[in-house]
This record gives structure tokens, C-alpha cells and sequence, in this order.
């Protein structure tokens, strides 16, 4: 069973959010009176972004979209600094995981920090022989080397918060989101979709299809401007970052590229992680990366993990009957929140935002596909069933289920240094890196 203080915390904090809930279904918000949107809550605690390898990490915000709040946070770990020519092999790798005195062996995953080989610190040197600032010696985060870089996988994050809260940006997003791009050794771009009940659907899940989209634009201007350096040097010729990206700038002269993905990113190897209703965001965008196929070019979906997904149904099953009044969610504290995100006039249980099998759609062509539950969690029932659906048609989708575990006890903020929070996000990194590492560097368990 959940400890005593998850217990007091989970009554707090479900009597503050139906609070919220109830005053926006009491005095209903005009869709139209705010179209721009909103992606951060007033009370919610965001952390600043910092462009430096602060904790292994560095982080910024972009705004991609002039007509909405759409936004994004980047994620890029420190291991991107390494050379190219110097990918882990495979027995590197491994070899560091049986290393007794390795700060990345498994068993020793819950020690405190200061255990095994002593390290130096980092955070001081990582920017050592960086282009670390502008010309007008203002920018003091890090500015990539285009010859120098070594290419990682992209991971768009879908965050959580029953559509009408969380943020891309909240301390506990951050947290997660940095901790997933060590372990994982990916790009993690923590989407900013707009909430609802300003923007009711299929507001969110436009969002999630247009940064995806976004990706993809991002990667087709990278491979215009390596062209472009080329073609005006001779190829082969050496060229400068800016002599490449001052060619393509949007009307303001600022340039369109973005410099960390672009010289860092690999689109090819894209995976779509959601959390909670997040979940449902990343299955909805993988359905139609399935459908754009080749118009997506370079970005390709390899891969998606779903993190106990906000899926619902008009027939109940066991665990919503089970659990219905549940530990931080319950079922009708997410019923009020499911009104206030779907059109009045489409409000249905079964609406294809919530039940993804109520569709008539065909699951053989779906990426492979983690999911992850929570014991005590009344959602549990129905992400499985949507898991075994896949199983059913070849899709390779596991289930990892988490004893005495409650809703997001991977993502909350009470909850993120827990022992079972840190192996939830180790259990994600081992499948994901079936996917995205290159043949020979994967990892066998």
C-alpha cells in the first residue's frame, strides 16, 4: 500500500484540483475569447530554462508557433559533447554496467551519490573549449560546433495533467524530463501544448502533430543549409556556422534553424513518450505518423512509450469499478476534466480521444509500444487491454506494472525521488535503447 504521506498528500491534492474543476464547469470559459491559448498555469512552478550543462543538462525554451502558445522546451544532455568517432561500443557499454564501483550499475541504482569510483565534478568544466557566447559576447549557453557533433535520437515528451493543468516547464517536469535524457542518452523536446478548458480538442493533440511536424522542417532546413555551405565553398570546404545559417531567416532576420537540433539531433530515430493524457497525445500522434509515411521525411516514429494513459469507455472495467476512488486521480474528478476538454455537443465516453479502441483503425502498422501502470490505479484495466490489442496484431508492446503504485507515481512531484520513480525511468531507458541505439551498441537483458 502507498506510505502514509503519499496517502495525505493524494486527499490535498485532490481537494484543491476539484476545487479548480468545479469553478471552470460553474462559470464556463469562451473558447473564442482567448485562441492563443495557455500552456502554464499561474500557480504552477516552472523551472528557467539554462542553456549551460547544468547537472549534465541544458535546457531552452522555444516558441514555435506566432498564432498560439505552442511551445517547447529542449533537453540536451552532455554526452552529445562527445566526439563522433567515440560511440560506446557494445562492450563499453556493458562492461560499464558490471563494473561493481560504475555509478550506472543497476544494483546499486537507489545508493547514494557519493558511492563507488570518486568523480570529478563537471558542472564547472563541461564547458571548457565551447563556444559558449555570441559575438556581442552576450549568450552564455552552449553554441554547437557543426563539424564536432555527435548525432542522438529525439524524444518528444507529452506531459501530464488532466488537460487542464501540468506544464512542459513545472520543476517536475523538468526533473524528469532531464533524468530521461541522461538515461536514455536522447534529445528530449517536452511539448507545451495548450490547455484546456481554453482550448478544448482537438486543440492538444493539433499541437503534438505540428511539433512532430516541426521536427521534421527543423531537419529539412539543417540538410538546406549544409547544402547551401557546400555549394558557396566548394564541397568539402570548411564553412562556419554562421556563414551556413545566415541563409535561410525568417522576416525579422533571425534564423530559422535550430542550432542544438541541427547539429545534434537525428530524426530518424524519433520515440513519442506521454504521460497520463500526455499518453493519449503521443498514441494519436504516432496513428498519424503512420499515416503521413514518407511526407514525414527524415523524422520517423520508431518507437513510443505510454505512461498509464488517460484512456476511458462507457462499459466499465474491473480496476475503474475497483478503484474508482483512487489516489490522486479518481475517476469522477477526471470525468469533470474530460468535460471540460471535449466539445459539449462531442462528449462521449468513447469519444476516440479517450478510447483507442473504440476506432475502426488498424493496429498492425503502430510503432513498438511500452506501457506503463500503477497498481492502485483505476486507468490500469484499459491501458492493458489496449496493450494486449497490440500483442494481438505483432506489435511489440510490453506491460511493466508497479506494485503499491499510484497515477504518475513516476512523474509527480512528491514522488520523483523515490526508488520506484528511478527504476520506472532505468526500465524505459533499457527498452528504449533496443530502438534508437545503432546496430552493435544496443544492450541485452
Amino acid at each position: 500500500m502507498p506510505s502514509v504521506a503519499v496517502k495525505l498528500y493524494s486527499v490535498f491534492f485532490k481537494f484543491l484540483l476539484k476545487q479548480r474543476l468545479q469553478s471552470w464547469i460553474q462559470d464556463p470559459i469562451d473558447e473564442s475569447s482567448n485562441p492563443y491559448g495557455v500552456t502554464t498555469r499561474p500557480e504552477e512552478s516552472v523551472s528557467a530554462p539554462n542553456p549551460c550543462f547544468t547537472d549534465g543538462v541544458a535546457t531552452k525554451d522555444i516558441h514555435i508557433d506566432p498564432f498560439t502558445a505552442l511551445c517547447v522546451r529542449i533537453f540536451l544532455p552532455e554526452s552529445s559533447l562527445s566526439p563522433p568517432e567515440q560511440s560506446h561500443p557494445k562492450s563499453h557499454l556493458r562492461s560499464s554496467l558490471l563494473d561493481p564501483n560504475s555509478i550506472n550499475h543497476r544494483r546499486n541504482s537507489y545508493a547514494p551519490s557519493d558511492t563507488g569510483t570518486p568523480r570529478n565534478d563537471s558542472r564547472r568544466s563541461s564547458l571548457d573549449g565551447l563556444n559558449s557566447r555570441s559575438d556581442n559576447n552576450v549568450y552564455r549557453g552552449y553554441s554547437p560546433q557543426p563539424q564536432k557533433c555527435r548525432k542522438l535520437p529525439i524524444m518528444l515528451q507529452f506531459h501530464g495533467g488532466g488537460w487542464v493543468s501540468g506544464s512542459n516547464v513545472s520543476v517536475a517536469n523538468d526533473f524528469f524530463c532531464r533524468r530521461i535524457a541522461k538515461l536514455c542518452d536522447v534529445i528530449v523536446v517536452a511539448v507545451g501544448y495548450r490547455l484546456a478548458p481554453e482550448n478544448k480538442y482537438p486543440a492538444a493533440f493539433d499541437d503534438g502533430l505540428k511539433v512532430l511536424n516541426w521536427l521534421g522542417k527543423q531537419a529539412n532546413l539543417a540538410e538546406c543549409c549544409k547544402s547551401m555551405g557546400s555549394g558557396a565553398r566548394g564541397v568539402g570546404a570548411e564553412f562556419t556556422k554562421a556563414e551556413v545559417q545566415r541563409h535561410i531567416v525568417d522576416a525579422f532576420g533571425a534564423s530559422m534553424v535550430e542550432p542544438w537540433l541541427a547539429a545534434h539531433g537525428d530524426p530518424s530515430r524519433c520515440v513519442l513518450l506521454g504521460v497520463s493524457c500526455g499518453a493519449n497525445i503521443a498514441d494519436y500522434v504516432a496513428c498519424k505518423a503512420i499515416e503521413a509515411g514518407k511526407r514525414l521525411d527524415p523524422v520517423k516514429v520508431v518507437a513510443q512509450v505510454l505512461m498509464y494513459p488517460f484512456f476511458i469507455g462507457s462499459i466499465p472495467t474491473k480496476s475503474e469499478t475497483r478503484l474508482a476512488n483512487s489516489y490522486f486521480y479518481d475517476m469522477p474528478m477526471c470525468l469533470l476534466a474530460w468535460k471540460l476538454f471535449l466539445p459539449e455537443e462531442k462528449f462521449s465516453l468513447d469519444h476516440p480521444a479517450g478510447n483507442p479502441l473504440i476506432l475502426d483503425r488498424s493496429l498492425k502498422r503502430m510503432p513498438p509500444t511500452l506501457t506503463i501502470v500503477a497498481e492502485h490505479d483505476w486507468m490500469r484495466d484499459r491501458a492493458i487491454a489496449y496493450s494486449e490489442a497490440l500483442r494481438n496484431v505483432n506489435v511489440d508492446a510490453p506491460v511493466l506494472e508497479y506494485k503499491d503504485a499510484v497515477h504518475e507515481f513516476a512523474t509527480l512531484d512528491m514522488l520523483l525521488k523515490t526508488p520506484q520513480a528511478q527504476a520506472c525511468a532505468e526500465d524505459i531507458a533499457i527498452w528504449v535503447k533496443k530502438y534508437i541505439s545503432f546496430r552493435g551498441n544496443e544492450l541485452s537483458y
